[in-house]
């Protein structure tokens, strides 16, 4: 058994048992896969995949047991080679992050300008997506962190750690009745006009929902963008008002909009960090989390981490939600 054989089949799974794109992947001929899975197959004495005439259909349930010790072996080997460079060249090597246009945009800027200080020769990757896309690639190890609000607590494979709080506010331009209010909005003031706000499944807007249906309205909700710019464009526009993250609201940048606080109409919404719990933390990842969540030190992540069973680490999790403040 060869350990190029158990990237080739753990690459072809990931692929959807798309031989060809598992080769592209791999840097190597779709031929040079098919025979490496064949030949581990013959040694083995058993199939990992069903075959309906030269394309692969299903994988076997010997495959899928298979698949999964393959996995820990592969992660098992990155682990290794961190190992050896973390104590070769501590300061150097590559740390890819995935996560929403939100965090990308307002709450990562000043975090990686910090960390490039520090670490001139880490290489930084972002990988954008949607919430479950961002924790399926952490998930899967194809990135190290998943940065989101939503859908992270799906994955059982995940340490998720509470990074911060926040909440939203309504962007409206100067001359819009709600502009012109003494008192604070409500969600019945809020529901008298068309909204410009974020697709379900990014950005906490699911909380949003709920604070409408708790008080049996119904928005009127006219069109939805994962990107914050995007939102405040069309209100400009006069296509609506906007629900934004309230981190997302420039007071120079946005000068032409007027920002109404929304706190006290919406439970607050919380971002978490996330990583593999068999991913081995060189001392630069530490880092990157302990200056995007100060109050994440090296001590608290090994403490989270350590925990074995997934529930117990949610827990944990919450109790740590219930120490931060709102941003």
């Amino acid at each position: 058994m060869k350990l190029r054989q158990l990237h080739y089949i753990h690459e072809v799974a990931k692929r959807g048992l798309n031989v060809t794109a598992a080769a592209d992947a791999l840097f190597t001929s779709q031929p040079g896969v098919s025979k490496q899975i064949r030949l581990l197959e013959d040694e083995l004495g058993v199939e990992v995949f069903i075959r309906n005439g030269k394309h692969l259909s299903e994988i076997t349930p010997a495959g899928q047991r298979i698949l999964e010790y393959a996995e820990r072996v592969l992660q098992d080997v990155a682990n290794i080679e961190n190992v050896a460079e973390e104590f070769r060249h501590s300061d150097r090597g590559d740390l890819s992050i995935a996560t929403t246009h939100t965090q990308a945009r307002y709450a990562l800027p000043t975090v990686i300008e910090r960390f490039r200080r520090q670490y001139p020769q880490v290489r930084l990757h972002l990988h954008q997506g949607s919430p479950p896309q961002i924790a399926k690639l952490a998930a899967n190890g194809e990135t190290d962190f998943a940065i989101a609000t939503e859908a992270m607590e799906h994955f059982e494979e995940l340490v998720m750690l509470p990074c911060y709080h926040w909440n939203r506010c309504v962007l409206v331009r100067p001359d819009h009745p709600l502009a012109k209010l003494s008192r604070r909005i409500t969600l019945e003031d809020i529901g008298q006009h068309p909204i410009v706000t974020y697709t379900f499944g990014f950005t906490g807007r699911s909380k949003l929902d709920q604070a409408f249906a708790a008080h049996g309205l119904r928005p009127d909700v006219v069109l939805t963008a994962v990107d914050a710019d995007v939102i405040k464009t069309y209100v400009r526009l006069g296509l609506g008002i906007g629900i934004v993250a309230d981190l997302a609201y420039d007071e120079q940048a946005d000068k032409d909009l007027v920002a109404l606080p929304a706190a006290h109409l919406f439970e607050m919404s919380t971002t978490h960090i996330g990583f593999r719990r068999a991913l081995f933390l060189r001392a630069y990842m530490y880092d990157f989390i302990h200056l995007f969540a100060p109050h994440l030190s090296r001590e608290i992540v090994d403490k989270v981490a350590a925990i074995p069973e997934h529930e117990s680490r949610m827990s944990e999790a919450r109790r740590l939600i219930s120490e931060l403040s709102v941003i």
